[in-house]
């Protein structure tokens, strides 16, 4: 069973900056295309931010910018760097990584607010 733990999340101010982690377990990780969406409350589940096995990347146009998506395949880690965060950024993030349906790890909070 692949599980994806997420790190990382937090409360900071506009303008400010945190580095989401996402580690994830098996061995089959560098085959994965990865990424990170979002949830605020009320709202649906969006893409932030993806990567595949090839590192082509892709972005949601209201992040495009701002965030960075990477990852590290000897350490099975999934990295997106936050700049410029704003308070529409409030959301749970949940990182993501398979092939076909991915597998899904329990989400960490961000919050922007003054």
């Amino acid at each position: 069973q692949v599980q994806l733990v997420e790190s990382g999340g937090g409360l900071v101010q506009p303008g400010e900056s945190l580095r989401l982690s996402c580690a994830v377990s098996g061995s089959h990780f560098s085959i994965y295309t990865t990424a990170w969406y979002r949830q605020a409350p009320g709202k649906q589940r969006e893409l932030v931010a993806s990567i595949t096995n090839v590192y082509f990347t892709n972005y949601a146009d209201s992040v495009k910018g701002r965030f960075t998506i990477s990852r590290d395949n000897a350490k099975k880690t999934v990295y997106l760097q936050m700049n410029s965060l704003k308070p529409e950024d409030t959301a749970v993030y949940y990182c993501s990584a398979g092939l076909g349906a991915p597998y899904w790890g329990q989400g960490t909070q961000v919050t922007v607010s003054s």
